[in-house]
């Protein structure tokens, strides 16, 4: 009797193992799924955050207004652009919102603007954007803004 006791409790020790071992196992599993299904997404976020300053267009052939002295800033929710005259120090535009990124597919909501970008406020803009060391590339979907902005230090 004493046998057939000491064999029930070790098949139900193994099998309480058993099933323990599987739980960990699917549990690690789906975590690892999910981690990596959030894994660029985040990154290209948390880099996205900062303050960038423009250096110049995405074609060489136009050379957008404001290099050296237009100001992009992300906080992970909001964002804004700002653009002073370097010689008087005069705002020439100033504008931003919120934003949401999904993957690489960046779209700016504009909330707040000044008198001289006003048209754009309650406006979206779609850009696909990439950031390589400290350079962020946008170039616009269905919009007219590409342009390259280096990490402002």
């Amino acid at each position: 009797m004493k046998y057939s006791l000491f064999k029930k409790s070790a098949i139900a020790r193994n099998s309480i193992f058993f099933l323990f071992a599987i739980e960990i196992f699917i549990l690690t599993d789906v975590h690892l799924q999910a981690k990596d299904k959030m894994k660029q997404p985040f990154k290209l976020d948390k880099s996205l955050i900062g303050a960038w300053v423009l250096v110049g267009a995405q074609d060489n052939n136009s050379n957008p207004s404001g290099v050296g002295s237009r100001l992009q800033f992300f906080t992970g929710k909001h964002w804004v652009v700002t653009q002073a005259d370097p010689t008087t120090g005069e705002v020439v535009f100033h504008l931003g919102g919120t934003y949401s990124l999904k993957s690489d597919e960046l779209i700016k909501s504009i909330v707040y603007a000044n008198s001289s970008t006003a048209a754009l406020i309650k406006q979206s803009h779609k850009f696909a954007i990439k950031i390589e060391r400290d350079t962020l590339t946008q170039v616009g979907i269905g919009n007219q803004w590409n342009e390259i902005w280096v990490r402002a230090r």
